[in-house]
């Protein structure tokens, strides 16, 4: 892929964080989400590749942009997959909470797993802790492998979880270990980047979430040189024939990264919607907005960290 596609994805990720941000803390939820898409759109219209969403807003009959098949950009220069999430987190900006993300991620043709969106089991850990842990392994021997790999004792860690109540028993059991749990309403995208961050304080992200946001997090973990653990959970036989139908032949066998995102290369983009551990959201003033954004690529391990600063008056989509 282009190197310059790295610093155009960014771009779609700072239009759709700051026309989302502007629904911080109004209860809406739709709208934040619709704000976020259209300005996404919008500006990949003007990026110099030829993709197809392969992880989108839902179905071409669900959704009126941004759908899974749908052809992004100008039509020339690399042939890429797309998985986008114009807004993690749409709860969260409407409650005006921490961590909501516009993100973007982008591999050549065929290498993403066109992940259903239906359940997935999930454990992802940072670099210093890749190989230590087994989806199929007990919570007590991921934690105590994972602690080890840190250099830490077990009650030091911090695991983040989805707060849900299909969580409860494996809450109870990482209490019962003694580690300290970091329960978040939404966002387990940025959770799982964060595993990768010292600075933030999350060691390692455990519980079940979505199964498209889990490839997200698989390309973010891959150009982090972390890891991320998977296993689809269809609830029934209709569920299950769809993973088929994608490719998936069995619907419950663990999926490592190289399921989730194949080859060398991929690059993963994301701004800041609300405040986070990593990311700082979008900031208005008159006619001016800032962004905080990452984007990186896994065959270089770059990771670039930037601040926009956005003239409202004279960008391609519309705020209102």
């Amino acid at each position: 892929m282009e190197r310059s596609l790295t610093l155009e994805l960014v771009r779609v990720t700072e239009a759709a964080a700051v026309a989302s941000g502007r629904w911080m803390g109004f209860g809406k939820k739709d709208e934040a989400d619709d704000a976020a898409t259209t300005a996404m759109r919008k500006v990949f219209d003007t990026i110099p590749m030829r993709g197809t969403v392969v992880i989108g807003e839902g179905e071409m009959d669900e959704a009126p942009m941004l759908y899974i098949g749908e052809k992004l950009g100008l039509g020339y220069m690399p042939e890429v997959d797309v998985a986008v999430d114009p807004l993690e987190g749409t709860n969260i900006v409407a409650k005006g909470t921490w961590n909501a993300l516009a993100v973007v991620a982008v591999a050549e043709k065929g290498n993403l797993l066109h992940a259903p969106d239906m359940y997935m089991d999930k454990i992802a850990v940072g670099p210093r802790a890749v190989g230590h842990i087994d989806i199929d392994a007990p919570v007590e021997d991921n934690l105590k492998a994972t602690a080890r790999a840190l250099g830490k004792d077990v009650k030091d860690l911090v695991a983040v979880i989805l707060d849900r109540p299909r969580h409860d028993k494996l809450i109870e059991e990482v209490r019962k270990m003694g580690a300290r749990i970091k329960l978040i309403s939404d966002g387990d995208v940025a959770a799982a980047i964060n595993t990768a961050f010292p600075n933030t304080g999350v060691d390692i992200l455990l519980g079940s979430g979505g199964a498209p946001e889990g490839v997200l997090s698989a390309v973010a973990l891959k150009c982090l040189g972390g890891e991320i653990q998977g296993r689809l959970l269809p609830e029934d036989e209709e569920q299950a024939e769809r993973c088929r139908k994608m490719g998936i032949s069995d619907p419950h066998q663990v999926l490592h990264m190289q399921d989730l995102v194949k080859g060398e290369d991929a690059i993963f983009a994301a701004t800041g919607v609300t405040d986070g551990e990593l990311l700082k959201g979008v900031r208005y003033e008159g006619q001016h907005a800032t962004t905080h954004s990452v984007v990186m690529r896994a065959a270089t391990g770059t990771v670039r960290f930037i601040d926009g600063k956005h003239r409202l008056d004279k960008k391609p989509f519309s705020l209102e």
